[in-house]
């Protein structure tokens, strides 16, 4: 028994032994014939026995048992179509005003019901876990059949090289045999040893067609296996359908009795849902809403505690009146009882008076049932009355409630003008903005000076940069002073001292990088010799808070501005990209196997990739090859800008312990989609750390350090050459001439705002140095580039518009 109880038996289905499905053994079968099945039940106190009965089925529990559904939760039990027939067609018998009894009737019912629902569900659950082992074994038998055939080729696959290497011997024993034909004890062992070859072969070529046989034989019994099991396998889902389709005639049945309780919950869950869309919607109204709910809750229960009493009080006027017809049916009965007996046997005089008592009685409890039918009729006028004014206040509490909604309406009117007149502000902040920046120049030069480092070395030399103080100077102005006290004035957009903080400095690019959002492209680059702050500009140290550089502030200001414009219906799409220029070749930072170069070939033997620079007709770069990561917020892109910085080639010269020995290059891309205007916007924020440029007596490399300062020289070079080519409006401008020129093309001289950080150092010894820069930064900040147009696309229901 205890084993039946934890191993439940399966549907009856019409598995065979060759599937593997273990049959139920006959001892726990079922007799059609006799109607009756056996089961185990566990209850609380412990395992009881109990029967269920065919024609009606009904279950029978031990005294011991603690009763109600509790003791039929954990049992196994079976039951056949008949048995499930005659338990939903079995009528509840009893008297007529036994409600109890009914009710008891009911109640066993339900509870048998209830065992049946469950043993369908395990028994779903039984096939279910078979059609998986199937699936599972076919899945396995389909494996080992295709491992089989794998196996046989390569078997076939050596024997045709053994024959082909047996082929090439035969060859060669037969232009050995030419050879030697002059010689006849060497020709008679020749042909010994052929023949003996030959046989050989012949024996190895019959045992190779042995196996080739024995493996079609092998195939051809793995598919009579694998029909098999798929004719199983349809068996199984024809047995399942025809369980699924009596599952769905149960639910059915037993989801006509709900349908009445199911509209009632519906109606009050669609009312509780408007007040809830309301509440949220207007949380100046939830207070007044609350209130009305409240009301009308408490008018809908009054009215349904009504309904309950006055459907009570019917009931019991309906068993008095039954009550009372039943009395003077039995009167009727008596007198005509009366009749029949004067008129048949004459009785005595003493058995008609008592049969007139009898009679008077009965007239008396029917009068006092008028009166409590009476009193009935009056409680079922006063309910009516109570029912009425709950429809009145249910009434004043609707008109309530299409009050607050009117309001509601007006405040959502007034809701979309003010979202209207917001798009149109920042339409015309947009505007502004970019028209204020194109004012102040498509291309501009900031310098900044950082503060004196202990290894600097002034000693007691006087300082080499100052500032001027006058009105048209101030803040725009520096001055470089060589050692024989000559001055060098230069004037950029602006200039920030060696106490300027990043903060300070961000600022004032801010208004550049919020361009970007507003679909311009935007291109930011550090030039300076080597210490001269450059990456300290452009990265920081992103672990402190205050030092953080422009990179990661731009980035904060970016996803910061994107999450406050999503309330007026914009939606940011970011995609990150991050390269270096080593020696003229271009790498990948976030490339998982990145190669050395354009050319190289990795120890796998797969050649590297190509990193081809190119420009479309929209003025856009795109790098081959390279890999760009979609971001959604600033933890991302600081673990991307981590990576890279670890990737990143650095190495020590004279200049300083860590420097830069390439170009590194950010892009963000950024696609907003304005989902109630239909507007596109197409931005580029290029943020770039150029390596430092310094002559190479200054930074007194040698073999490595030497090609590398070479090759960052003749980059820088090239740059110098394509910004004195614009300033000098020449036709030709030599972009091609290195890869850092070709990739700044759209910044340089196409329709970007672009933005130049010049980094001086105000060590005395790098005077030289500082001159060079300043001097290239003025050239730079002389230059003029084409208009910078934004990226935007409105689409339409008749076409797509595209606006520059």
């Amino acid at each position: 028994m205890n084993s039946r109880n934890q191993n439940k038996p399966p549907p009856r289905s019409p598995s065979n032994k060759n599937c593997g499905v273990d049959e139920i053994p006959l001892d726990k079968r079922r007799k059609i014939g006799t109607g009756r099945m056996v089961g185990l039940a566990s209850t609380g106190r412990g395992r009881q026995a109990f029967a269920v009965v065919n024609n009606p089925p009904h279950i029978r529990m031990n005294a011991g048992d603690s009763g109600g559904t509790d003791g039929s939760e954990g049992a196994t039990v079976e039951f056949t179509k008949e048995e499930v027939d005659a338990l939903l067609n079995e009528k509840i018998k009893g008297k007529k005003f036994d409600l109890k009894g009914k009710m008891e009737q009911m109640n066993d019912h339900i509870r048998k019901l209830k065992l049946c629902i469950k043993w369908f569900q395990e028994v779903e659950e039984g096939h279910t876990q078979e059609e998986e082992k199937l699936r599972i074994r076919l899945e396995s038998s389909e494996r080992k059949c295709t491992e089989t055939e794998l196996a046989m080729k390569n078997k076939e696959e050596e024997l045709n090289a053994i024959i082909t290497e047996l082929k090439v011997k035969n060859a060669s024993l037969q232009v050995n045999l030419a050879k030697e034909e002059s010689e006849k004890l060497d020709a008679i062992e020749c042909h010994r040893g052929e023949k003996e070859a030959r046989a050989a072969a012949e024996k190895l070529q019959a045992s190779l067609r042995e196996e080739l046989e024995k493996a079609e034989q092998e195939k051809i019994s793995t598919n009579q296996r694998l029909t098999s099991l798929n004719d199983m396998y349809k068996r199984l889902q024809e047995y399942n359908a025809s369980l699924q389709q009596y599952n769905s005639k149960l639910q059915t049945e037993l989801a006509s009795a709900n349908e009445s309780l199911k509209r009632e919950e519906m109606s009050k869950a669609a009312i509780v849902g408007n007040l809830t869309n309301l509440r949220s919607h207007y949380n100046s109204l939830q207070e007044q809403l609350t209130s009305s709910r409240a009301s009308q809750d408490e008018a809908l229960k009054q009215k349904e505690a009504l309904g309950k009493e006055v459907g009570c009080l019917r009931g019991e006027l309906q068993h008095l009146r039954e009550d009372r017809d039943k009395q003077l049916t039995q009167v009727q009965a008596l007198t005509a009882e009366i009749v029949k007996y004067k008129e048949s046997t004459g009785k005595s005089v003493e058995e008609l008076d008592s049969l007139k008592v009898k009679s008077i009685a009965l007239e008396e409890s029917c009068c006092s049932q008028r009166e409590q039918i009476h009193i009935l009729q009056h409680q079922l006028a006063a309910a009516n009355e109570k029912l009425k004014m709950a429809d009145l206040t249910a009434l004043e509490t609707r008109e309530e409630f299409e009050e607050k909604k009117r309001v509601v309406r007006e405040l959502k009117e007034r809701l979309a003008d003010a979202e209207l007149q917001n798009i149109e502000g920042e339409k015309l902040r947009k505007n502004l903005h970019n028209t204020i920046l194109e004012l102040k120049g498509n291309i501009r030069v900031f310098c900044r000076v950082r503060p004196l480092l202990p290894d600097d070395g002034a000693g007691t030399e006087k300082a080499v940069i100052s500032y001027p103080t006058s009105t048209e100077s101030l803040g725009r102005g520096i001055d470089l002073i060589q050692n024989a006290g000559q001055k060098y004035p230069f004037t950029f957009d602006q200039v920030f001292t060696h106490d300027a903080s990043q903060q300070d400095v961000f600022i004032e690019i801010s208004q550049l990088v919020q361009s970007a959002l507003d679909g311009y492209k935007v291109c930011i680059f550090a030039y300076g010799q080597t210490g001269s702050g450059k990456t300290y500009t452009m990265m920081g140290r992103p672990e402190v808070p205050e030092q953080k550089g422009l990179i990661p502030r731009s980035l904060e200001q970016i996803f910061q501005t994107s999450q406050s414009l999503s309330a007026q219906g914009w939606k940011y799409k970011m995609q990150a990209s991050m390269l270096e220029i080593y020696n003229e070749t271009i790498r990948d930072l976030l490339s998982v196997n990145r190669s050395g170069g354009l050319d190289m070939t990795r120890a796998d033997g797969v050649v590297g990739k190509h990193y081809a620079i190119k420009h479309d007709s929209n003025g856009d770069t795109h790098v081959a090859d390279l890999t760009i990561v979609d971001v959604c917020s600033i933890k991302e892109v600081s673990s991307l800008l981590q990576q890279a910085a670890q990737s990143r080639s650095v190495g020590k010269t004279q200049m300083n312990e860590q420097s830069s020995r390439s170009h590194f290059v950010f892009t963000l891309r950024i696609s907003g989609v304005n989902e109630s205007t239909e507007q596109q916007v197409h931005g580029v924020l290029n943020l770039i750390d150029l390596a430092g440029s310094e002559r190479l007596s200054r930074s007194g490399a040698t073999g490595d350090r030497l090609k590398e300062t070479q090759a960052i020289n003749k980059s820088l070079s090239c740059l110098s050459d394509v910004i004195f080519a614009l300033a000098k409006k020449e036709d030709h401008v030599p972009f091609r001439n290195s890869k850092l020129t070709y990739l700044l093309q759209p910044c340089l001289g196409g329709d970007s705002k672009t933005l130049m950080f010049v980094n001086i150092s105000p060590d005395p010894s790098s005077v030289g140095e500082s001159l060079c820069s300043l001097r290239f930064a003025a050239r730079v900040n002389s230059c003029e580039i084409g208009i910078p147009r934004r990226q935007t696309t409105l689409r339409t229901s008749d076409s797509r518009l595209s606006y520059g």
